[in-house]
């Protein structure tokens, strides 16, 4: 990094222009801060950068584990942890943004805006169930199931237990499709009725069932399928 000129080192354009100015290399290379031997860290922050995991570019790092980073030449564990901890800042930020720490979701919009960047990048299908009280504050967020790359499987009695611990008024079923498309499928909507049924038993009633897409989502409910 010694033999790029002063002004075009990442460190001090950040401090000469402001962060915004920097491109996505750049911004992590501050982040990382040194290089290694082979590679300053203006280099080391592309080599993170043009990996596919499944997304190339700033994306990658919400997908890239400890070990992904480790097989690069230059990152050791704690530059790893850090470069971990980026990417889990981001969804936290993004989180904090769409709801804060008890956030009102009173309709399906806000509901996709709160799971949005923490579901659509994700490989596999993922079911949550987020629980309310009585006046549509977020109560808890559990993770139900984790399935391949298209398919769940949860029971009905997974998302009541749960429920029922955290006294929960109603529920609402959250879960992702890794091709980026929402469409419900016919075992989606069967779910959906299973578990509503499941929930009118017990007074624990079932307000909807969203399908997280690539910036884009569906409402089972708005479907008229609840």
């Amino acid at each position: 990094m010694k033999d790029i000129p002063a002004e075009e080192r990442p460190y001090e354009r950040c401090l000469a222009m402001g962060p915004e100015q920097l491109t996505d290399g750049e911004l992590l290379a501050v982040i990382i801060r040194t290089g290694s031997r082979e590679a300053t860290s203006l280099e080391l922050a592309q080599k993170i950068l043009a990996l596919n995991y499944p997304n190339k570019g700033i994306l990658g790092l919400l997908h890239l584990s400890l070990a992904d980073y480790r097989k690069l030449k230059g990152i050791g564990q704690v530059k790893a942890i850090q470069l971990l901890c980026i990417g889990e800042l981001s969804r936290r930020i993004w989180k904090q943004a769409a709801g804060g720490s008890s956030p009102v979701l009173a309709d399906p919009k806000a509901i996709a805006e709160y799971c949005m960047e923490d579901m659509r990048h994700l490989d596999h299908e993922q079911v949550r169930a987020l629980f309310f009280d009585t006046r549509q504050r977020l109560i808890r967020e559990e993770m139900l199931s984790k399935g391949t790359v298209n398919t769940s499987v949860l029971s009905p009695r997974e998302v009541f237990l749960s429920a029922l611990r955290c006294q929960a008024v109603t529920v609402v079923l959250v879960h992702n499709h890794p091709s980026g498309d929402p469409s419900p499928s016919q075992q989606d909507e069967l779910l959906t009725l299973r578990v509503k049924e499941a929930g009118e038993a017990l007074g624990i009633y079932l307000l909807d069932h969203i399908i997280i897409g690539d910036t884009t989502f569906i409402s089972l409910r708005e479907r008229g399928i609840l």
